[in-house]
């Protein structure tokens, strides 16, 4: 059968037959209303998001089909938990809290694109990217989380499929992402006292030397990466020294002559 598709990015649950849907699917002869009340009952998660959309209509019958394009499980995460990216050390910093609502609402909105047959597996699923991320879950790793959906717990909210937090919730969790932002730069501060000092007692020794000790001390890979290079480059006032080190050929052939 023959047909036509529209495709826009539209506001999530805030679609109009304003430009550019209502000039192209006008001519399609079909009832626009209704196309639109569609689209924004399959995009009203999408609140405050652009999403892609995609109206097929078949000619012949003016029957339309709605396919609604969702960003990355990660995108929705971050906008749940206030963030702009997740952890580079998953494991030891967590970034963001979010409840167990927020959760469902993600494996809500991802439906079509997860694994999981049903809305509880699907909700392990996105708590699954949440670990990956550094974001706890109800204040909770991953794993422990899972546990607990599985021993029954949250059955109230999966089973009413509960999507929403209260003004309190969300004043509650900005003041938990702030905290882990604070204990995340204090435990920065402190990996970067005790690499300095390492470095600072093993001057002169061998660049993979130094290294392997700060490994040994548990001192993150990045800040190994950031500290090492300058601080095994020649101290203030001892360049002239390190250029003599550098240079003892052209001394002796200098000599010579």
């Amino acid at each position: 059968m023959p047909s036509q598709t529209v495709e826009a990015l539209v506001e999530g649950g805030k679609a109009s037959a304003a430009p550019p849907l209502g000039p192209a699917l006008g001519p399609l002869g079909i009832n626009i209303g209704q196309v639109i009340a569609d689209i924004n009952k399959k995009t009203a998660l999408f609140s405050g998001m652009q999403v892609p959309i995609r109206v097929t209509v078949d000619t012949a019958t003016k029957a339309f089909a709605i396919s609604i394009g969702t960003p990355p499980a990660s995108a929705l995460i971050k906008k749940e938990a206030g963030i702009e990216k997740g952890s580079g050390n998953p494991l030891m910093d967590k970034v963001a809290d979010i409840r167990i609502e927020q959760v469902i609402k993600v494996a809500k909105m991802k439906e079509g694109q997860l694994l999981g047959k049903g809305l509880q597996s699907r909700i392990k699923e996105i708590i699954g990217t949440c670990n990956s991320m550094g974001i706890l879950v109800e204040g909770k790793p991953a794993a422990e989380v899972i546990g607990m959906i599985n021993k029954g717990a949250f059955a109230d909210e999966i089973s009413k499929e509960k999507t929403e937090l209260t003004a309190e919730d969300l004043k509650e969790l900005e003041a938990e992402r702030k905290k882990l932002a604070e204990e995340i730069e204090k435990r920065k501060g402190e990996f970067l006292a005790n690499a300095k000092a390492i470095i600072e007692s093993m001057a002169g020794k061998a660049r993979g030397e130094i290294k392997a000790k700060l490994v040994e001390a548990g001192i993150p890979a990045k800040i190994i990466e950031e500290l090492l290079p300058a601080a095994t480059a020649a101290a203030p006032g001892e360049s002239g020294k390190a250029g003599a080190q550098q240079q003892p050929a052209a001394t002796k052939k200098e000599e010579k002559k």
